[in-house]
């Protein structure tokens, strides 16, 4: 379904991100995966969609808070693969704290990562999208985005900061044939949520379970696909947020 096409995953290189990763590569997608820190994993899912898929799968160290590096990074995937087609904004980091002691470096981190890296992507690869008369972004939000979490209000700020530009850039860019919505996960296993099986959380959950990054990957694939679909926050929490 996606053959022909380059998808750029931010925050590839495990977890959520792997999953898309692999899921785009699946359906035959060219990969473009980037990462902040881990080199060897970041290859390792390179390798993975390479051998499985038989795609060309590529990895590259930008931080996207960095607006400099954002440009030059995808420059050099033009140069590497012609074009992106679909840009996955995954990237994020948490840093907890109740409002009354957080510290501004760990809500100006949040911000920086989770939403001005977004709009860096977005606002470099858009010139991609309108010479191609197509593009697809994907923006990875959360519920905390929709309905808060104590702890979190940098985390849910910057993720509902993300729900707001997808509707906005929906409307923008509609016209130049380029389609924008967003995935909230709820509650999903992985690395940095850790693995519970009796985390107090999962009674709030309609399905009674955790979701798992596959799930997600399913949501983001469904978007890269559904050409009449933007503007739109898909939930993926098994009902948390209803």
């Amino acid at each position: 379904m996606l053959k022909g096409k380059v998808a750029l995953i931010t925050g590839g290189s495990r977890g959520i991100g792997e999953a898309i990763a692999c899921k785009m590569a699946s359906l035959g997608a060219q990969v473009a995966i980037l990462y902040a820190h881990n080199a060897g994993n970041a290859l390792a899912v390179c390798e993975k969609c390479a051998q499985l898929y038989h795609v060309q799968a590529k990895a590259y160290r930008c931080d996207v808070s960095d607006f400099q590096a954002v440009k030059e990074t995808v420059a050099q995937i033009r140069a590497d693969f012609g074009t992106v087609h679909i840009l996955v904004n995954n990237a994020g980091v948490t840093c907890d704290n109740l409002a009354v002691m957080m510290k501004e470096e760990e809500f100006d981190r949040v911000i920086s990562i989770n939403l001005k890296g977004a709009f860096n992507m977005i606002r470099h690869c858009c010139g991609l999208f309108i010479r191609n008369g197509e593009g697809c972004i994907i923006n990875i939000s959360s519920v905390a985005g929709l309905v808060g979490n104590a702890g979190q209000c940098n985390y849910a700020a910057s993720k509902a900061g993300l729900i707001g530009m997808t509707k906005a850039l929906a409307k923008e860019l509609a016209p130049k044939g380029i389609r924008c919505n967003a995935i909230a996960p709820g509650f999903i296993a992985t690395d940095m949520t850790g693995h519970h099986t009796d985390h107090p959380l999962l009674a709030q959950i309609p399905l009674g379970r955790m979701g798992d990054a596959g799930d997600v990957a399913d949501a983001a694939a469904y978007l890269a696909t559904a050409k009449y679909v933007t503007g739109d926050v898909l939930r993926v929490d098994g009902g948390i947020a209803m």
